[in-house]
């Protein structure tokens, strides 16, 4: 047995590690040609020898994130390497410091400076626990950024694919087509048309792959025709050698070291802004291909230490003088899909891009420029949002066209991070104004079409139904905010000319914030001049966003120690309080407590004397003092109970300390009907709220009773049936006045 379940161990670390190893060589095939055509792009601008320098700096960078991503990150199949947003930030920025006159060595330092202050912020944030914050950017956003990086992308690559001279804009070259060289066209045409067909016919070699070879092939057949095409030195349409002043790779590394160490603090400080833009980017890119990752995998991976792996590996990158990146999408989808599981892929992936860099070194100097920029164009127009446009079309959406459209024009007239703050800015814009549209009133209900469930009396009753009704309950719901304090103001303060009280049910308002307290706050001084009552009820424990409501109420002032604002956890009992302060003014005037003996119980009226006198010796009186209960849910009782004197909360219990309010039940009421009848468990709990006296009638004794008056023992099942009538009956009057 145990041999057995060695070599199947033996061999799922196989597969495992097949799979590993197919997945990192299928990514590297899929991410160095794509970070050489980064890397030259970025460097292009800077003319010379040095976009071939771009090339060695892409793969670099492609090693350095390839290798140490996969070791900080939490993402097991994420593929690390140069992106389109880092080439399109940085060679903006070269264009940028190329155009105020700086030495090409110079440009070549603050780039670097960049890269490398860039992957200390994303370290920055990875700790600070920021990257859970960055998923929540609105998606409009995102949509624009990557539709404005995609056309950046395919605005800087268009002149190479013409193949007219460095530093010559896209304007410029678009309306100068006498510096077009065909060549180059060609050989760009051949690439895209390899990259948009090669998948309807094959997914086993990644186009780029494919495409690159084809365009190598295009190079070198028109070359066969122009012997000028076959010269490497000085030629624009090559990526040329890849070396920096003739030294090879460890001479240019230790080279870039002691130059960023020679920076002054000032120039360090002019890169900030781009370092910091470039941070955000890269860190939005990496976390988006992330959650695609987990949703394909089933897996679940932490953005703060993705941020953290992700910083490490474009810092080293910059210290190398490679390019820095992100976690791409393309590379990571291909590891998956090649059979991946583990992080080594990652890391095999890194190492083979270096190794394919140390082996194929003089091919890649033969790497046509316009085939590199063939591919850019592709993926910049991949990158463009075309669903979006639909969004146009709809009018519910046609608003986040309008975002999206922001962010773009903003991306291509300005730069990348004014783009996201705008978009970001109207997004906010966006939310406040569908919050302002939708309604913070649920339900408007008078308070003569709900009660608490406490028995009215027949003048109680009589007089709800006369005259003018004194009490409000307002359901509110949604966002209570400055956005919304207005409409709120709007529907609260006419009540306060002829209401006695106002009740507000919060149990469905998601946020609070001190705009709305103050419009509460108002409300409740309004009252107060009028001698009338703020009450609030349902109100939750905690919201959403943490903040506990009851708190946040009494620390703002709203409800404080006066006697104009009170607070109960139910509706039910906000009703029982109203009700009680109308039925006060009436015992005060009627002189005390009810007391009612069995012989002046409504329900007894008519009933023979004698009949009365063998029902009192067949109860006994029980005292039951406040607090304590009369019966208790799922504890057995078969006895009934008529209340003599004192109130009986009836509550159902639902969750730990979670009660929901049946009943309040008062002097001439039965109660404990249901155990009474079916001499089961109590479905409920009994509680005395004040001192209480009951008189208890077993089910023995009620049967005996029934022998020798059986007028009084219907009289008694009546009640208890028109008992559990009335509560079924209130409980759906209840419902249907909070449905509304």
């Amino acid at each position: 047995m145990g041999l057995d379940i060695a070599g199947g161990n033996e061999r799922y670390g196989r597969v495992k590690f097949t799979g590993d190893a197919w997945g990192g060589l299928a990514a590297m095939l899929v991410a160095l040609p794509s970070a050489i055509a980064f890397g030259v792009t970025i460097f292009a601008p800077l003319g010379g020898s040095l976009a071939a320098q771009g090339a060695m700096a892409g793969i670099l960078g492609a090693t350095a994130l390839g290798m140490l991503a996969p070791l900080f990150g939490s993402s097991a199949r994420l593929i690390s390497a140069p992106c389109a947003p880092a080439a399109a930030m940085l060679s903006a920025q070269a264009y940028a410091l190329t155009g105020q006159g700086l030495p090409a060595g110079s440009i070549v330092l603050l780039l670097g400076l960049t890269a490398l202050l860039a992957g200390l912020f994303q370290i920055a944030l990875g700790l600070l626990r920021i990257g859970r914050l960055i998923k929540f950017i609105p998606y409009p956003v995102v949509c624009g950024y990557l539709s404005g990086v995609g056309l950046i992308i395919i605005g800087s690559q268009i002149p190479k694919l013409l193949g007219v001279p460095g530093g010559i804009s896209l304007w410029a070259s678009l309306s100068l087509p006498s510096l077009w060289v065909w060549q180059s066209m060609v050989v760009g045409g051949v690439v895209i048309a390899v990259m948009v067909l090669t998948p309807r016919f094959t997914r086993s070699v990644p186009p780029a792959i494919l495409a690159l070879a084809a365009g190598l092939a295009a190079y070198f057949a028109l070359a066969a025709f122009d012997p000028a095409l076959m010269t490497l030195d000085g030629n624009r349409l090559l990526v040329g050698r890849i070396s920096a002043g003739g030294y090879g790779v460890g001479a240019t590394i230790g080279q870039h070291w002691r130059s960023l160490g020679a920076l002054e603090p000032e120039i360090v400080l002019e890169v900030v802004i781009p370092a910091l833009t470039l941070a955000a980017l890269l860190s939005i890119d990496t976390l988006k291909t992330c959650v695609v990752l987990d949703a394909m995998t089933n897996s679940t991976s932490n953005p703060d230490r993705d941020l953290l792996g992700q910083g490490i590996g474009n810092a080293a990158a910059a210290l190398v003088g490679g390019v820095p990146g992100a976690g791409t999408m393309g590379a990571s989808l291909i590891n998956v899909n090649s059979g991946a599981n583990t992080r080594v892929s990652g890391l095999l992936a890194g190492s083979l891009c270096f190794a394919a860099f140390l082996v194929l070194s003089p091919v890649v100097a033969w790497v046509p420029v316009p085939a590199l920029a063939a591919i850019l164009i592709v993926i910049g127009f991949r990158m463009i949002d075309r669903h979006s446009l639909a969004f146009f079309y709809t009018p519910a959406t046609r608003l986040d066209f309008l975002v999206i459209t922001a962010v773009i024009v903003v991306a291509l007239a300005g730069n990348l991070i004014a783009a996201s703050g705008v978009g970001v800015a109207f997004a906010i814009l966006l939310f406040i104004r569908e919050q302002t549209r939708s309604t913070v009133v649920r339900n408007r209900i008078e308070g003569n079409q709900i009660f608490s469930k406490r028995l009215r009396s027949p003048d109680e009753a009589a007089a709800s139904d006369q005259g003018p009704c004194d009490t409000v309950v307002f359901e509110l719901q949604g966002s209570l905010f400055f956005g919304t304090a207005s409409q709120l103001h709007a529907a609260l303060e006419p009540e306060t000319r002829t209401r006695k009280f106002v009740i507000l049910s919060m149990r469905r308002v998601q946020s609070l914030d001190l705009t709305a307290t103050h419009v509460l706050e108002q409300i409740k001084d309004r009252l107060e001049e009028n001698d009338a009552f703020l009450v609030f009820c349902d109100i939750p424990k905690g919201l959403p966003s943490g903040l506990k409501m009851k708190r946040f109420l009494k620390d703002t002032g709203v409800v404080r120690p006066t006697n104009k604002a009170f607070a109960f956890r139910q509706l039910d009992e906000a009703l029982e309080w109203v009700e009680e302060q109308r039925s006060g003014v009436r015992d005060a005037e009627g002189g005390g407590e009810l007391v009612l003996d069995i012989a002046d119980m409504p329900m007894f009226a008519g009933q023979p004397p004698e009949a009365l006198a063998d029902l009192h010796a067949t109860v006994t009186l029980r005292p039951i003092h406040a607090g304590k209960k009369v019966f208790k849910a799922g504890v057995a009782g078969d006895e009934l109970f008529l209340i003599r004197r004192g109130s009986v909360r009836i509550t159902l219990p639902i969750h730990k300390k979670e009660h929901y309010h049946l009943a309040t039940c008062g002097p001439g009421e039965i109660i404990g009907g249901i155990g009474f009848l079916d001499a089961g468990n109590h479905a409920a709990d009994a509680v005395a709220m004040t001192e209480v006296e009951v008189y208890v009638l077993s089910r023995e004794g009620f049967a005996a009773l029934g022998e020798r008056h059986p007028g009084l023992a219907f009289r008694l099942i009546e009640n208890v049936a028109l008992n559990l009538a009335d509560r079924l009956r209130a409980t759906v009057s209840e419902i249907h006045a909070l449905r509304g």
